[in-house]
């Protein structure tokens, strides 16, 4: 009889599941069982040989501390990237500002964008005639193709990534990557005037998954100065 009971003993599996059950269930087992920590050995992470129990869970507490390092070193660095774009943002609002003359408007920001933001080309294009007809000889007025301003204006957010085919002639060819960003009149996003043109030699830096709002504050920026003469 006894016989038939080890045996039936034997024949019951007890899983890996089971075995993970019981320790959650039991917290204070390793501490009943304090000398299994050094007794049970298990495959190094790090190369061959075995180590403790006690040994891996070190390794693996120090695993989850420089993950956890190498987060906080890029939100820290994420934050000091924000920050010196939020000073630029501001810098090129105060410039805008103190401008007073619309013939400097055009230029001012093309060499914002690419001395400041490092843009390798920038261009404005405005297709609304302005209150002054005077100011209208200059290239900002230049005309765009009709087919190129309507894909701006039922633009949403600024456009980024590959050049698209309406604008084809419009910037510099060997440029990689690009944003187009609507200006419209101030307070009515559906009025589009206008668009700012961003292109840059490094394929990477401007994405279509890439986040918006500082080219959004730009556009803002660039849409109330130009909008003031129209």
């Amino acid at each position: 009889m006894q016989e038939d009971r080890n045996a039936q003993t034997l024949n019951t599996a007890i899983s890996a599941d089971d075995v993970s059950s019981y320790l959650r269930s039991h917290p204070h087992f390793f501490e009943q069982h304090a000398s299994l920590l050094t007794e049970i050995f298990l495959p190094s992470p790090h190369g061959s040989g075995a180590i403790s129990l006690a040994e891996r869970q070190q390794l693996a507490q120090r695993d989850k501390i420089r993950v956890t390092e190498t987060m906080m070193a890029q939100l820290i660095a994420f934050g000091e990237q924000n920050d010196m774009t939020s000073q630029k943002v501001h810098n090129f609002s105060v410039k805008l500002i103190e401008n007073q003359d619309f013939n400097h408007l055009p230029r001012l920001v093309s060499e914002s964008m690419q001395q400041v933001f490092a843009v390798t080309q920038s261009l404005v294009r405005v297709w609304v005639s302005p209150s002054d007809a005077t100011l209208a000889q200059g290239a900002t007025f230049t005309p765009v193709n009709a087919a190129f301003s309507d894909w701006v204006s039922a633009l949403n957010t600024p456009y980024c990534g590959v050049k698209p085919e309406l604008a084809e002639g419009l910037m510099q060819d060997h440029l990689q990557s690009f944003a187009f960003i609507p200006l419209y009149q101030a307070g009515d996003q559906k009025q589009v005037f206008g668009v700012l043109m961003l292109g840059s030699d490094d394929a990477q830096r401007f994405k279509a998954d890439m986040g918006l709002m500082y080219l959004n504050r730009i556009g803002d920026l660039v849409s109330a100065s130009f909008s003031a003469y129209l």
